[in-house]
């Protein structure tokens, strides 16, 4: 899990014992916000919430659902979906020559590499003409986004610079308002381009006013970070609420996955046991989780971040220190001495049944290896991975709908603390997201897409391989490879047939012969490596 990242989820699942007793009435000072920009720690008034116990009796009728433990007195907050920063792509994944089409929080957007001003672009992917595509379009001469239906020119901020079809004795068409395209607020901050939902031209300069989510280790010299992006069939809550449910990890991913600490007595072959998870604080912005062996947290709505370990900027008081900076107060691992490392997951909705994310590690430590092996090779692992509970997911996320979101919890039986940071979680989105996303009118609260095919719902190519660099430039060089072994062995026999007895030796014939069948049998295992890691891979639990 640490050489290649190749078990990021893994390493989230360590279970320690339950505590035989808990008081929350002692518990330490918590911070007035882990999530803005003030540094001054003070008191508010709070509500305390205690959850199911591993001593409690369980029945129907008494069962107490975990809840945030700490939550903050705010019923007026409202979180607004579309006054949020949110992760596009990593910028290692991006093609400057190329633009790029996108769909976040519904919106289809273009990016595009704007040479000019040295920065990456996003706009609506739509052309103020005939409403083309622009992300079919292609990066002219000049450096200006062109849209290749009729050939409109713009520079990066948005200004039609160039209408073919214009006259160039008659009016200057290509300076009005309505020429013009529309442009997104962007920044780049570790490593990934992130925008702002919103054309508006009050939110240009939204980026002076908010930052998105800051994590010192994803900007330290020092760190190494690794990298790794994938759509799913599913929606953005199921995406969470998966990130969040560590008791999964043995079951859903057995067989690919080792548990770092598995118990010394297992109830059962996968050895699942129970967890001690909470959730401390709770407000609009997300909330911070607590587990004997590290923390995480939720930074709403699209950052999860997991620590190894105890967090070290943690008084001897238990209260959190504060930064005096403008970032977000951060629980900083520590794993042995100065090693430190935080697992982060950027969960970007997409439509209604379908989110994308960006995931991967920060460390200051690692062996030498991890920088020369392609990342194509631990991807197919976490391909894996995530491909071994897809299925699942997708199924579950449509019966949730069946029985309304609203109805999550009274049809979920959730009576242990393994379920703390799921149920804090559904606890967020009723309480300040309106318990569904907000899609801006454009899809109908109940609407998720049909089920499709198996091989189709669980495809590799278009949801990652496509979008990543690195697993498209093996793809293209196994199948090029492929394609030159067949080559081979038609070539071989050719020489073969083609030659007459005695022109050639019994022992040259024999050794071309050779080669052509081991060519043959290369061809065909190389065939069905690419389809089984760059294509589909499925997975049946009945047998592993």
């Amino acid at each position: 899990m640490e050489a290649l990242g190749v078990s990021c989820v893994s390493s989230f699942y360590k279970p320690t014992p339950i505590q035989k007793k808990t008081n929350f009435n002692k518990s330490t000072p918590i911070p007035r916000s882990w999530f803005s920009s003030t540094s001054k720690i003070t008191s508010r008034s709070t509500k305390v919430f205690t959850s199911l116990s591993s001593s409690s009796k369980v029945s129907p009728e008494n069962v107490d659902v975990p809840e945030a433990e700490l939550e903050t007195e705010t019923p007026n907050d409202k979180f607004e979906w579309f006054s949020q920063w949110y992760p596009v792509m990593p910028v290692c994944e991006l093609d400057k020559r190329v633009p790029l089409a996108k769909k976040i929080l519904g919106l289809d957007v273009v990016v595009w590499w704007d040479r000019n001003e040295s920065t990456w672009k996003v706009f609506d992917d739509t052309c103020p003409h005939r409403l083309a595509p622009l992300s079919q379009g292609r990066i002219d001469q000049w450096g200006r986004l062109q849209c290749v239906y009729h050939g409109w020119c713009f520079n990066g901020s948005g200004d039609c610079k160039f209408i073919p079809q214009a006259t160039t004795d008659g009016p200057p068409v290509h300076t009005l308002k309505k020429a013009c395209a529309r442009v997104y607020p962007t920044t780049v901050q570790h490593e990934t381009l992130w925008f702002w939902p919103s054309t508006d031209p009050k939110y240009k300069d939204i980026i002076k006013k908010k930052k998105p989510p800051f994590i010192p280790e994803l900007d330290d010299p020092s760190f190494t970070n690794f990298f790794m992006n994938r759509d799913f069939p599913y929606g953005y809550e199921v995406l969470v609420e998966n990130l969040m449910d560590p008791a999964h990890v043995p079951y859903a991913h057995y067989g690919i996955m080792q548990v770092d600490k598995p118990p010394k007595v297992k109830a059962d072959r996968e050895g699942g046991q129970p967890l001690e998870l909470s959730v401390k604080k709770l407000d609009v912005n997300g909330f911070v989780g607590r587990q004997e062996w590290g923390s995480v947290k939720f930074i709403a709505p699209c950052t999860f971040c997991m620590y190894a370990d105890d967090p070290v900027d943690v008084q001897g008081n238990g209260s959190a220190k504060s930064t005096g900076t403008d970032e977000a107060l951060v629980l900083r691992p520590k794993l042995s001495g100065q090693q430190r490392m935080v697992f982060f997951f950027f969960c970007v909705p997409v439509s209604p049944g379908n989110c994308r994310l960006i995931w991967g590690s920060a460390k200051n430590f690692g062996s030498w290896i991890e920088n020369i092996i392609p990342k194509w090779i631990p991807h197919i692992s976490l391909n894996l991975v995530v491909d071994s509970d897809l299925y699942l997911l997708h199924i579950e996320e449509h019966k949730i709908m069946e029985v309304g979101a609203a109805n999550w919890q009274k049809e979920c039986f959730v009576p242990t603390r393994s379920d703390a940071l799921v149920v804090g979680f559904r606890r967020w989105m009723t309480k300040y997201a309106g318990g569904q996303i907000n899609w801006g009118g454009k899809f109908s609260p109940t609407y998720l897409p049909p089920t499709p095919p198996r091989e189709q719902l669980m495809d590799r190519y278009w949801s990652h391989v496509v979008n990543c660099k690195s697993c498209s430039f093996a793809y293209k060089s196994l199948n090029t490879l492929e394609v030159s072994l067949q080559v081979i062995t038609i070539v071989s026999i050719g020489i073969v047939a083609a030659t007459k007895q005695g022109v050639m030796s019994a022992a040259v014939r024999t050794m071309v012969v050779s080669m052509a069948i081991v060519c043959f049998v290369a061809s065909r295992w190389l065939a069905h490596f690419i389809y089984k890691n760059f294509h589909y891979h499925d997975y049946n639990h009945s047998f592993h």
